[in-house]
């Protein structure tokens, strides 16, 4: 029992220490991230063209495409983004670039039919006078024991 409560100890402290060790950059970037998801859930397609870089792109399963396509898809609701549960996230500051990689379960409505997949998401952000822009986001879908 005392090896139990030995390595829970240890466990917690370790996972105290990690979230301690986010820079306030790296911070910054995380919550620009669920802001973007929850822009995306509420479809608030003007808010994600501040957000996205005008030479930003995005990959999906069903192709590759600019900032004006990913806008118009979101504001028609070709595309909507219901509900991104995130499960992991990690972020990697490279001079002005920032890659966030998300583990998530994305429940979205494509062509009025609801499907729900894991992915795992990356994000890369530049940072510009005006602040970060997203310039990529690129969906993998991950295989996962018994899922589709």
């Amino acid at each position: 029992m005392k090896k139990i409560l030995l390595g829970l100890a240890l466990f917690l402290i370790g996972t105290q220490s990690s979230f301690a060790q986010t820079t306030p950059e790296q911070q910054e970037i995380i919550q620009l991230s669920k802001d973007k998801w929850q822009w995306m859930a509420d479809k608030d397609a003007d808010k994600l063209a501040e957000l996205f870089d005008d030479k930003s792109v995005f990959v999906h399963m069903g192709g590759a495409w600019g900032k004006d396509r990913e806008v118009e898809i979101i504001r028609s609701g070709g595309i909507w983004y219901k509900k991104a549960d995130i499960h992991e996230v990690s972020v990697q500051i490279i001079d002005n670039t920032a890659i966030l990689l998300n583990r998530i379960t994305l429940i979205a409505e494509v062509g009025g039919n609801e499907v729900t997949n894991p992915f795992e998401v990356t994000e890369v952000y530049i940072k510009k006078a005006d602040g970060w822009k997203l310039g990529s986001l690129s969906f993998t879908r991950l295989m996962t024991p018994g899922g589709n």
